[in-house]
């Protein structure tokens, strides 16, 4: 399990590293940059002072420098926990995004746990009671819930909350708590109000699932150990649960790895439209901005979650099926 362990590193390391490299070039693809435009617009107002500090900023990241250079300032200052300014915000990003990149993973994992405790559940259900009434109305609810966009979703639930009910849906803390330290009080507020998001984003994940889990427990009831363990007259539920559950989640647990980046970059929209202190709208804001140190931390952000989360989804794996082995 070490010699697994140590090579999945390496292995994790090498991409990383080639994912920083291609990132880099396409947020630097566009022409310019934005200290740039800046520099012109304090030129034509006639700001010497702040051109003065751009140009400290320029000359501080090397951004007067070859593309290979500004790479590799990037890239160890990254290593080193520098992430450096942010040029639209001129503060610190960790700064910037400390609060944030909490929020958007307490919101991922809890939309996470939420789409595996009613898919893996109502999944079972479909494939053990087949064309019955409760799985053809799962079916349908699952194939309009995979054809609806979340922002569409997003959007609806506000405007039946406040029509309906006169409440707001936007953020994810009411006003007296979205600028407050953190306290039990704002925890239980954040609580109150990020459930709503979870149900919107996680609804099309949640459908996906459900067909995924119900095609695979098909295909393992029909297999021949499944119909030993029913010979040997074991409880249907022992059987369904142990045998052929155990197996059929396979691959949801293979996907898990994927999932929660998808769950990061997916819910962007959605989290735009409900306005919520995330990541994704920031990340968004710093790409159209060419605002490159923002933008680089967000991409090496989300790069590392999916390493993290492919890893995870590998040991889990491992560890669910007993036919899989480390080396």
């Amino acid at each position: 399990m070490i010699t697994y362990l140590v090579r999945r590193a390496i292995y994790s390391i090498i991409l990383l590293f080639a994912v920083s490299i291609v990132g880099f070039i396409i947020i630097e693809l566009p022409p310019g940059d934005f200290l740039t435009i800046r520099i012109v617009e304090l030129q034509e107002r006639g700001d010497r002072s702040a051109e003065q500090h751009i140009e400290e900023l320029k000359a501080r990241y090397g951004l007067d420098k070859p593309e290979y250079m500004k790479y590799f300032i990037w890239i160890t200052h990254f290593i080193r926990g520098d992430f450096g300014e942010s040029f639209r915000y001129e503060e610190p990003v960790s700064n910037l995004v400390g609060e944030r990149i909490g929020l958007t993973v307490a919101l991922s994992l809890s939309t996470l746990i939420f789409t595996w405790m009613l898919a893996i559940p109502i999944g079972v259900y479909s494939a053990t009671h087949q064309y019955s009434i409760g799985d053809n109305v799962f079916t349908f609810l699952g194939f309009i819930g995979l054809a609806t966009p979340n922002f569409l979703l997003a959007l609806i639930g506000m405007f039946i909350s406040v029509y309906y009910f006169n409440v707001s849906v936007g953020g994810l803390f009411s006003p007296e708590y979205a600028k407050a330290a953190w306290s039990f009080a704002k925890v239980l507020d954040l609580m109150k109000h990020i459930w709503i998001p979870v149900v919107i984003i996680g609804t099309a994940g949640t459908c996906g699932l459900i067909r995924i889990m119900r095609g695979n427990l098909l295909d393992i009831l029909g297999q021949q150990y499944v119909m030993t363990a029913r010979a040997k007259g074991l409880k249907e539920a022992l059987v369904v649960w142990k045998h052929a559950v155990r197996v059929a989640i396979n691959p949801l647990i293979s996907t898990l790895g994927m999932s929660l980046p998808g769950i990061l970059s997916g819910g962007a929209l959605t989290e735009i439209v409900l306005n919520l202190p995330t990541a994704a709208p920031l990340y968004l804001k710093a790409l159209q901005d060419q605002d490159m140190w923002l933008a680089g931390f967000f991409l090496m952000f989300y790069a590392i979650f999916l390493v993290i989360g492919n890893f995870l989804a590998d040991i889990t794996l491992a560890q669910v099926d007993p036919r899989i082995r480390y080396d």
